[in-house]
C-alpha cells in the first residue's frame, strides 16, 4: 500500500503522512475507514513502529485521523475544500510576509494556469 523512499531526503513518517492525504485526497480512504495498526504498519513496510505512530500523531494533530484506544486509528471526516484552500494558504502566507503585492500574485497566477491552457492544447 505504502512505497517509501529509504534513500531520499524526506523522513518517513513524512512519506506516510503524504501518502494517506493523497489516499484520502483520492478517496481512496473513506472517512471511517481503519488505518493499518502500529504494529502492521511496521512490519509490512520494514521499518520502526515509532515511525509510524509519529505519522499517525501527526494526522491526528492535524484533524485527518482520530484514535479510538483498543480499537484503532481511523479516518476522520474532512471538509476537503477547507484543506485544499489550507494548502494555498500555506503557500500564500510567506510570499504575502515578505511583500508581494496582491496582484502580484493574481498576475503570477493568471500566468501559470495559461501556461496550463496551452500545454493541454
Amino acid at each position: 500500500m505504502f512505497l517509501l523512499d529509504f534513500t531520499g531526503k524526506v523522513p518517513i513518517f513524512e512519506q506516510i503522512q503524504a501518502q494517506i492525504l493523497r489516499f484520502i485526497e483520492a478517496g481512496v480512504l473513506q472517512p471511517g475507514d481503519r488505518l493499518p495498526s502500529v504494529r502492521q504498519m511496521a512490519h509490512d513496510n520494514g521499518i520502526n513502529p515509532n515511525t509510524v505512530a509519529k505519522a499517525y500523531s501527526e494526522l491526528e494533530k492535524n484533524g485527518y485521523v482520530y484514535n479510538l484506544p483498543k480499537k484503532g486509528v481511523y479516518i476522520a471526516e474532512i471538509d476537503m475544500q477547507t484543506t485544499r484552500t489550507e494548502k494555498i494558504l500555506a503557500v500564500l502566507r510567506p510570499l504575502k510576509e515578505s511583500g508581494i503585492k496582491k496582484e502580484e500574485i493574481i498576475r503570477a497566477a493568471d500566468i501559470l494556469f495559461e501556461e496550463v491552457i496551452h500545454a493541454e492544447n
